[in-house]
């Protein structure tokens, strides 16, 4: 199954980490080419343009929100990696919300890793679009 893994980019080393285990199980995990060349030290200053405050430039100049859509679109599912962030436990921020959503309406499968946030304005929004919660067992992907 092919499946595109999504969550904040702060959750970028844990990406490639998931990758590999989906691999492991099989899978065909997608990851945004740039999380991988930010782990290997590369495009670091558009790191460094997000964290002074450019971040929506970043989205919009290196086209994002459009791949993540693109790949969504052509895929079988994703998978949501919403660990803890910012005091929010199993976090899942506005990006990642619509990533959950292209999928919902391309009726793609949607996978969280961890149990839906509760601490989130949009909480009801999620428990809308998504019924296949793993708490962390990559097994019960089917």
């Amino acid at each position: 199954m092919k499946i595109v893994i999504c969550g904040s980019g702060t959750f970028k080393e844990k990406m490639l980490e998931y990758r590999d285990k989906l691999k492991a199980l099989g899978q065909e995990p997608i990851v945004h080419p740039d999380y991988e060349a930010f782990c290997r030290g590369e495009k670091q200053e558009i790191l460094r343009r997000a964290a002074n405050g450019e971040h929506h430039l970043i989205k919009r100049e290196e086209g994002y929100i459009k791949w993540h859509y693109d790949a969504i679109f052509n895929s079988d599912a994703i998978l949501v990696l919403n660990f803890d962030k910012r005091g929010i436990k199993n976090y899942i921020g506005g990006n990642t919300l619509m990533e959950i959503g292209f999928a919902y309406v391309n009726d793609k499968k949607i996978f969280l890793l961890n149990p839906i946030p509760e601490d989130v304005p949009y909480v009801d929004e999620i428990k809308a679009m998504v019924d296949n919660i793993l708490n962390d067992d990559l097994s019960k992907i089917i």
